[in-house]
């Protein structure tokens, strides 16, 4: 992996630091490390992953990208709900898989783990994330090299990997992340994955309102959404009990596909869903609005733009965010 700059976007929180010279300070003191000795204020990190401020500090480890299997025959899906973002992806058939980025959080017990896609290059490059997954095709592997995104795969060797006795192969893998997390080491990430709306900023107008959402992906999958209390849930998820996604937003874009030149076991053709471009873009919110526009990337390892019909910029809230990346020739999203 190249070198990594320290994350830029940090939240200025004024007044919550003493001036230098106070009488709290002895002469000659050093400020607090959080303080900005040009102002006083104090410097807050941002969750590159979900906007929020991590009084903490940034996490030590990497974004890691887990791919899980997102259908019945791998259920239930655990860990979940410790994603900071997901993004849900179409595999062969029609169907879909997820790509849960985990960061500020990182479980003992993820599953169940599937194999990676051309299009988690895309997907874990803005925020220099690395892809766990439990195998893959080596043209997948060569895209995701070319991308510099480092995977660790059950097929090479990575740690963590273990089978749930309950399930039959290949839909039996379970992950600890945390000893993926030792070995990577620290490192930092350079740029937001979304444009995140700033604190005390109001939001673009939204056109309408909505408390349920149909999300297609194909004739084979649509994913249901409902809101309640503020957030967004599955409704026809697969997660383990009380470990479903709550999202703060929905972020639904249409992205070209394209044939990634081989096929599955089952001899299906396996598609790739490019993670850059521009394409159509909805965002569903907290409060219920909806916001209807266009996204662009300029490259796969770029933070996403978007823009309103009239070329107004819009953000994100900051929160949990899962994003659709529907296909544009097969994906609808209709609110209601």
């Amino acid at each position: 992996m190249t070198s990594r700059t320290t994350l830029l976007s940090a939240l200025l929180v004024a007044g919550l630091a003493l001036p230098a010279c106070s009488t709290d300070e002895k002469p000659g003191s050093k400020p607090s490390p959080d303080a900005d000795e040009r102002g006083g204020a104090t410097l807050v990190a941002r969750s590159p992953l979900t906007g929020l401020e991590l009084k903490g500090g940034l996490p030590k480890n990497p974004p890691f990208v887990v791919k899980i299997e997102n259908s019945s025959s791998g259920e239930p899906q655990y860990g979940v709900h410790h994603a900071d973002l997901v993004v849900e992806e179409m595999v062969e058939g029609g169907i879909t898989r997820l790509a849960a980025i985990y960061h500020g959080k990182v479980p003992s017990k993820i599953g169940h783990v599937r194999s990676l896609r051309g299009t988690d290059a895309g997907i874990a490059a803005p925020v220099e994330g690395q892809v766990v997954a439990s195998g893959g095709a080596q043209k997948a592997y060569a895209v995701l090299d070319r991308a510099d995104v480092k995977v660790w795969s059950e097929d090479n060797g990575a740690p963590g990997f273990t089978r749930d006795p309950a399930k039959r192969a290949p839909y039996d893998r379970l992950m600890d992340l945390r000893q993926v997390a030792a070995k990577a080491g620290e490192d930092e990430v350079a740029r937001d994955y979304l444009p995140w709306t700033a604190k005390g900023a109001k939001p673009v107008p939204a056109a309408k309102t909505a408390s349920r959402a149909s999300v297609r992906f194909s004739s084979s999958h649509t994913t249901e959404w409902a809101r309640k209390g503020g957030t967004w849930t599955r409704q026809n998820g697969h997660a383990a009990s009380g470990q479903e996604f709550r999202a703060t937003s929905i972020l639904v874009l249409s992205a070209d596909v394209k044939d990634a030149g081989y096929r599955d076991p089952g001899g299906n053709p396996v598609p790739e869903t490019v993670f850059k471009g521009q394409g159509r873009a909805t965002l569903l919110r907290a409060d219920g609005g909806v916001v209807e526009g266009t996204w662009s990337k300029r490259t796969l390892g770029s933070t996403i733009s978007l823009k309103t019909a009239d070329g107004k910029g819009f953000t994100v809230d900051p929160g949990r965010t899962w994003i659709e990346l529907v296909p544009k020739s097969t994906g609808s999203v209709t609110t209601r």
